[in-house]
């Protein structure tokens, strides 16, 4: 156990933790609703640091970061636990915890920075579940990974409060945040959580300079109203049109399995939908295409994915090798 960042003592030894948005307000001997910070008379402890439970060397653009040292591998890891509740959860088995007991292997920060060297990674992608919830182990990674001139990349729900966020921020090169509804509605009854924080959320990462890209899963019957579709395009537009918009298909699972997967079809008119409303890059996901870079102002192809495999990247000096547009992103020179 490590004594947890970001909480206040209350009176009568509970705490209020502010490591994420759902602010939790914890009594003694209890646990937020991440499952994995425990309130032990009056200190808030992170009972997964150092517990890796999940780790893996993954092609960035699995995260998936397309504008982000393309054709790199980072290394992945995650701890138990989360802090939405998502009926849909495709790593539920371990972020959905059901006990009070800890599973994980025990690494110590360094080590993760050493395997990520030692494996030829660019970055550490904090990934799988929810990053913020074994914040103070990513922060430790993320300041040794920085020195050793490795990435950090978080993949995350955007509920990181403000002030985590800003403390971490020096170290955090990229992330990939879900924007997973413009409807509240969705937030509260599917994930158990609410949709303002997460826009407050997205913004702040750009403001702070962090290279960000945003993942929409659609879910036929859930989120996939036309008019919240535009809605979700036109708040990234207005952030930035250059911010990349990964619209990807849903797969039966958890305690969604008895709703479709989500039609190519449907894939193809959302993707019309941002480029009509003014995003530069929008890609499709989980269906097997859809995955390739065109430069915005010549529409020549520069960047060509299959999968997860670069065969070709057109861009030197961030612009386009074809009509020297520049192309936002965090490219290898």
């Amino acid at each position: 156990m490590k004594e947890g960042l970001f909480y206040k003592k209350l009176d009568r030894k509970k705490v209020k933790c502010s490591l994420c948005n759902h602010r939790c307000i914890i009594k003694n001997g209890d646990r937020g609703i991440c499952n994995v910070r425990e309130n032990n008379n009056g200190v808030l402890f992170s009972l997964v640091y150092g517990k890796v439970i999940a780790q893996s060397i993954d092609p960035i653009e699995k995260k998936p970061l397309f504008h982000f040292h393309p054709g790199s591998k980072t290394y992945s890891i995650a701890t138990e636990g989360c802090n939405f509740k998502c009926l849909h959860c495709q790593n539920y088995n371990i972020s959905q915890k059901e006990n009070k007991e800890i599973y994980g292997k025990t690494i110590l920060p360094e080590d993760i920075v050493k395997n990520a060297i030692e494996e030829g990674c660019k970055s550490i992608a904090y990934t799988y579940t929810e990053p913020t919830i074994f914040y103070e182990f990513a922060y430790d990674i993320s300041k040794i990974a920085s020195k050793n001139k490795i990435k950090n990349i978080f993949v995350t729900n955007g509920y990181i409060t403000n002030e985590a966020l800003e403390m971490i921020s020096p170290y955090l090169n990229g992330a990939n945040i879900d924007l997973k509804s413009m409807n509240n509605l969705f937030y509260r009854d599917t994930c158990k959580a609410k949709l303002q924080p997460v826009l407050d959320t997205i913004q702040k990462f750009y403001d702070l300079g962090i290279w960000i890209e945003i993942t929409t899963l659609i879910i036929p019957g859930y989120n996939d109203k036309k008019d919240e579709i535009k809605m979700i395009a036109n708040f990234i537009k207005n952030i930035d049109e250059n911010i990349p918009w990964h619209v990807t298909g849903f797969h039966p699972d958890y305690k969604l399995e008895n709703c479709p997967s989500t039609k190519v079809e449907t894939l193809n008119n959302i993707i019309k939908i941002g480029k009509n409303a003014g995003l530069n890059y929008v890609y499709q996901g989980n269906v097997g295409n859809g995955e390739d870079t065109f430069c915005p102002n010549c529409k020549n192809l520069i960047i060509k994915r299959n999968v997860f495999n670069i065969s070709s990247v057109k861009i030197k000096n961030n612009h386009c090798l074809f009509c020297d547009e520049n192309i936002q992103g965090i490219w290898d020179e």
